[in-house]
């Protein structure tokens, strides 16, 4: 009767004419396609969603530091009111926007990076955004601020 057990690296063989011991070193191929099998179908899975968390991350902080820029401008509106300040001289509401976006209104007078195109540039008009180059684009008719990339689906924030 011969048996075969595996423990601690050690291959003991029994047989009726006495015990044998050889040593076992390493992993067998199949253990080991097995590992790279596995970790194959890991990666397969959480490869896709990373790449989306990562999309994800930049639409998210375009959109809090357009939030930042928003409240800048809405801050200045409000000073401007409390100070009576205006852009012209009939006093009216509109004319506490002001009229261009400063790094000033910002803390450490930093403005807020636009994370698609890497860039904190200011385009002023007063129309709708039409830009292609990122950043921000400010309607100093309206106060509003948007993404300045109109390719890209995300100049309506």
């Amino acid at each position: 009767m011969v048996f075969l057990t595996r423990f601690s690296g050690v291959l003991k063989s029994a047989s009726q004419g006495g015990e044998k011991e050889t040593m076992k070193k390493g992993f067998t191929l199949i253990e080991l396609i097995m590992v790279i099998v596995i970790l194959g179908i890991l990666a397969a899975t959480a490869l896709p969603r990373f790449i989306d968390l990562s999309a994800k991350a930049k639409d998210n902080a375009a959109k809090a530091n357009l939030g930042s820029v928003r409240a800048a401008v809405a801050i200045k509106y409000a000073s401007n009111a409390a100070n009576n300040i205006t852009a012209a001289s009939d006093n009216s509401q509109s004319n506490f926007i002001p009229v261009t976006v400063e790094a000033g209104m910002f803390q450490d007078s930093i403005i807020p990076t636009e994370s698609y195109s890497n860039s904190n540039a200011i385009e002023l008009g007063n129309a709708a955004p039409t830009g292609t180059t990122g950043g921000w684009y400010y309607n100093s008719v309206q106060g509003r601020v948007y993404i300045n990339d109109t390719t890209s689906g995300r100049s309506g924030y």
